[in-house]
């Protein structure tokens, strides 16, 4: 198997400086925890955190309705153009945080000037 390379734009400073205070192991052991509890019959599928629903967003209205070409309104939203195209053309969709943000701009539009 071959080793997994993941490229960033960002330096090794600035991704440590973006997961500061982030911790990942009792994160995994809670996790681990309930799955462990699950097996043994002492917690059932309900008792686990649901993760919310996220909102539905047509980013092709969501832009529409700014007037904003989908070159600004990546650059608004720190993604590449393609990748708004591909969003818009049903290729990919857009990841929970950036479908939050879109939500966000698509309720309050003052939203996407304090973006820009």
């Amino acid at each position: 198997m071959s080793e997994i390379k993941f490229k960033s734009s960002l330096s090794p400073e600035e991704i440590e400086e973006n997961f500061k205070g982030v911790d990942f192991f009792s994160g995994i052991m809670a996790g681990l925890n309930e799955a462990l509890a699950y097996e043994k019959g002492k917690a059932s599928a309900e008792t686990f955190a649901r993760k919310q629903s996220l909102p539905n967003v047509n980013v092709s209205e969501v832009r529409a309705s700014l007037s904003m070409t989908q070159k600004t309104f990546a650059a608004m939203l720190g993604v590449s153009c393609r990748t708004v195209e591909a969003w818009e053309c049903g290729k990919s969709n857009p990841t929970p945080t950036a479908k939050k943000l879109i939500y966000l701009i698509q309720e309050d539009h003052s939203l996407a000037e304090k973006l820009r």
